[in-house]
Formats: C-alpha cells, sequence, structure tokens
C-alpha cells in the first residue's frame, strides 16, 4: 500500500531528517518539531525525576507508575529513539505516560549519554547500568525484579536488545521481555530496505550513516554485538519479543532479519510491521492512529507478565 495518507501529513509537516545542523542545533530543531505532533498526555498516579548512580556518572531517569497499588508493579525500562545523538526524557514524556497507562505498569526512562560527546559504548554501559540499579532497588520503586522489561524506539531498541543480551551473559538480573520499536540492530551492514526507503519517509540512509558515524566512529566497534546485537553468535536463551517494524523504513528489513534470528533460536517472538507506517510513527501519535495501536500491544505484552 502508499504511504498511509495520516503520514503523509506528517511528513508534509516534519519532511526528511536533516543532517546539515550541528548536533546542537539539530537537537533543538528536532525537539521543537516533534512535540507539535504528539498525542494528548494522559494523568498518571506517579511520575517523579531521579537520578541513577553509576561509574560513568549521574543518569537522568523519569519513573512514572500507572497507578497507586501496594503491590510490586511490573517495570518496563525505556530507551528514547534519535539516532543515539538526540532526544530527551522531556520529548518521550508523553509516550512513557501512555505506555505506563496501556500496560497498568511502572515506566523508568533513562536519559543515557548522547554522541557525539559520547561515542559507543558510552549509551550502553548507561543502559546496563541503569537497569541494574532498577533492579537492585526494586523495593525502593515499587516493582517486581522478576517483571523487568526492557524497550525503547530505534537506538532505543537497539539499546534494549543490547541490555537483554548482557544481562544473559552477566546474571546481574533478569529481563522478561523486550519491545523493540523498529530497532537498528545491524550496523555492520546495510539490509535491501535502506535503498528501497532511502528517502522521501522522514528518516533516511544518509541520517543513518550520520548517526552511525557519529556513535560508533571506528568500524572495527561495528562488529560488537553491543553495537549490533544482530552478530551475537546465539540468541538461545533472549527473553520474549515483540519487534515493531513500518513498511517505508530503511530499518524494516533489518528488524524482520533480527525477528527471524530470535525464532530459529527458540525465542517467543512478534513481529508486526504496520503497512503504510514510516521510521518515527510510533513518536507521532497527534496525527497517525498506529501510534495508539503499538502502546496498545506492548501493553497488552506487559500485562501478562
Amino acid at each position: 500500500m502508499p504511504v498511509h495518507p495520516q503520514v503523509a501529513i506528517a511528513i508534509q509537516r516534519a519532511g526528511d531528517l536533516p543532517t546539515d545542523l550541528s548536533p546542537a542545533d539539530m537537537r533543538i530543531a528536532y525537539e521543537r518539531q516533534r512535540l507539535t505532533l504528539l498525542p494528548e498526555k494522559p494523568q498518571v498516579a506517579v511520575t517523579y525525576q531521579l537520578s541513577i548512580p553509576s561509574d560513568y556518572g549521574p543518569i537522568p531517569a523519569r519513573f512514572y507508575r500507572a497507578s497507586r497499588s501496594a503491590a510490586p508493579a511490573t517495570l518496563l525500562i525505556f530507551f528514547h529513539g534519535g539516532g543515539f545523538m538526540l532526544g530527551t526524557l522531556a520529548l518521550y514524556d508523553t509516550a512513557c505516560r501512555r505506555l505506563a497507562v496501556a500496560g497498568g505498569c511502572a515506566v523508568l526512562s533513562v536519559d543515557y549519554r548522547l554522541a557525539p560527546e559520547t561515542i559507543f559504548p558510552g549509551a550502553v554501559l548507561d543502559a546496563y547500568a541503569a537497569t541494574r540499579w532498577a533492579s537492585d532497588n526494586a523495593d525502593l520503586l515499587g516493582i517486581d525484579p522478576l517483571k523487568i522489561a526492557v524497550g525503547g524506539d530505534s537506538a532505543g531498541g537497539n539499546l534494549a536488545a543490547v541490555v537483554a543480551q548482557m544481562s544473559q551473559d552477566s546474571g546481574e538480573f533478569s529481563v522478561a521481555f523486550q519491545a523493540l520499536i523498529y530497532p537498528i540492530t545491524d550496523h555492520s551492514r546495510e539490509y535491501p530496505s535502506y535503498e528501497r526507503n532511502a528517502s522521501g519517509y522522514m528518516l533516511t540512509r544518509k541520517a543513518l550513516h550520520w548517526f552511525a558515524d557519529n556513535y560508533i566512529p571506528d568500524s572495527e566497534d561495528r562488529l560488537d554485538p553491543r553495537a549490533s546485537p544482530m552478530l551475537r553468535e546465539s540468541l538461545k536463551g533472549q527473553p520474549p519479543a515483540l519487534i515493531i517494524g513500518a513498511e517505508f523504513d530503511p530499518l524494516v528489513d533489518d528488524n524482520e532479519a533480527y525477528a527471524e534470528r530470535l525464532k530459529d533460536a527458540g525465542v517467543p517472538t512478534e513481529f508486526v510491521v504496520f503497512s503504510g507506517m514510516v521510521h518515527p510513527f510510533f513518536t507521532l501519535g497527534g496525527v497517525v492512529d498506529d501510534a495508539a495501536r503499538v502502546e496498545a500491544l506492548i501493553g497488552t505484552a506487559l500485562r501478562k507478565l
């Protein structure tokens, strides 16, 4: 099918992601533009800002809980998108509130360090440290350490997949589920959809190169599974996964390939491609109805935990 009419409106308002601005200017322009495309912000019972201690300095985060129930809650640890260079807690405040409501759960939104100021593996180290801290402080947060899920969109989906893999190796905490919204899982190569959806759909092939060059400037590092979780030798034993793809996303073939690798390893995996959608549609809920359908899919999975 062609691009959905609602997506066409978003494309008309936002256009392709520019790559000719400085990172600082790009962050300002990106946030201003995307804030105008957000859906309604729901109320949640609990929300507060916190600072997570780590060996790399304090990690800003924001906590949400849908209800004030005394029972330990399921926790979704969410890593925002933005090519490892863009995105803030404020920009993802609406999404995290909506996920908390959809899942009847708690959400911890993590503000990891961004490139180019901090290159790989800085974001990975922050994401892992924040997840380990949440598990270690389950009583403080009022969550169930056996019901911790990781998730994120785009770059955040990459970090969620990497944290799930690292937790399996370390045994320091348990990840019960992973929600990966059009993640980039392989920085080592281009898939056919890079060319098929190279431009005109908001995220471009050129922008993907720009992000990678700033986040992982050393090409050898792109072979590290912490940068490219697709390249892990075995995915056996990974937590169940929901992977969301978009028809007109340069990353859709990457997403399908990762879902197939998980399935082949015996991991319960649901791969859902949204027809007529483009890469950032999850954050375009003010104009794109399918964003709410993604929230509902993730919420249903979290409630089943």
